[in-house]
């Protein structure tokens, strides 16, 4: 799946917003917030694990920048230790190549779930299935766009200490 697919996804569930194409890698959280021109919490990428159940397929949590998975929070979450897809594992799992997954057009078997890393946010900026996409969305088009199974809080490092 490319750009295009992802395109075309977007555009059948009714969104009408521009998909952002760079003529510059995005494929890293900071190298998509230089190309946004954005702070690099606002990007909301998307981690690729593999299943921690019997059901074939990844778990893709989309989260905020700045926020790194927290083994334990995960393994609380989804019964399971997170394990990050392989390099050639992601693209057929996620219909995605490397630096352009996202929580759209992916297969039946990906399941997407939202960290609450990303409420603190009015709009964020996923990628959009290549190395040098973006769009923006409001979380709750990203949640329904994104066909997200639930919101879950797997993340540290971007909460203030207190």
């Amino acid at each position: 799946m490319s750009i295009e697919t992802v395109k075309s996804y977007l555009a059948a569930e009714g969104f009408t917003g521009p998909v952002l194409e760079f003529s510059e890698s995005s494929a890293t959280v900071e190298l998509a917030a230089a190309q946004a021109g954005t702070e690099p919490a606002r990007i909301a990428k998307t981690l690729a694990f593999a299943s921690t159940s019997d059901e074939p397929g990844a778990i893709l949590v989309v989260a905020a920048g700045d926020a790194k998975v927290n083994g334990g929070m995960f393994k609380r979450e989804f019964r399971g230790k997170p394990s990050m897809l392989k390099f050639d594992e992601v693209e057929p799992l996620t219909g995605h190549p490397v630096g352009g997954v996202c929580p759209f057009a992916n297969p039946d078997s990906a399941r997407v779930y939202l960290d609450e890393s990303l409420r603190r946010f009015d709009t964020v900026f996923p990628a959009a299935g290549s190395a040098n996409s973006a769009v923006e969305l409001t979380l709750a088009e990203l949640e329904d766009l994104g066909d997200a199974l639930g919101w879950v809080d797997v993340c540290t490092g971007w909460r203030a200490e207190g």
